[in-house]
């Protein structure tokens, strides 16, 4: 059997075996060690991943194999707090974003919070997953955004920085 999984990545699907039992959830959801030592895991929709760990939950199989975390017979548990994260980085954006800021400040300020090492590939995929985070918080009415035009004043040659209005 197949079974979509979708958010985490692009049409993503695990595996339940016929003879056995036992379902593959590819990486759906990551282990608590690994929740610990990056903190935000690439999610491309978190809704569609969200969506998938309460089904997740909700499957009965004699045993679950995740790629980021041991093999379990009770995924539930794992699969909440996966839950539990997501919810818990999306009410830290909120509250950051309670004063206006652009993306990069917010991304800086996660990166912060979070202990995490900046680096180009962490850049891009905490990058991206703050993005969904975004999207996802707009389309919920939990954020708004706005673009705000750059106005410099700075004259040719000038050091002064460009001002926002």
């Amino acid at each position: 059997e197949i079974i979509p999984l979708y958010g985490h990545f692009f049409n993503m699907v695990g595996f339940r075996t016929s003879t056995d039992n036992i379902i593959y959830l590819a990486d759906c959801l990551s282990s608590k060690e690994t929740l610990a030592k990056y903190q935000i895991t690439f999610i491309y929709d978190i809704n569609a991943y969200l969506t998938t760990l309460e089904m997740v939950k909700s499957l009965n199989a004699k045993l679950f194999v995740p790629a980021h975390a041991p093999v379990t017979d009770n995924i539930a548990p794992l699969a909440q707090y996966n839950i539990d994260k997501v919810n818990e980085i999306a009410c830290y954006i909120v509250e950051l974003c309670k004063e206006p800021l652009c993306f990069e400040h917010i991304l800086q300020k996660l990166f912060t919070n979070y202990n995490l090492k900046m680096n180009f590939e962490q850049y891009a995929l905490v990058g991206s997953t703050v993005r969904s985070y975004l999207a996802w918080l707009k389309d919920k009415g939990r954020l708004d955004s706005c673009f705000v035009k750059i106005i410099s004043k700075a004259s040719p040659g000038s050091n002064n920085a460009p001002e926002s209005i």
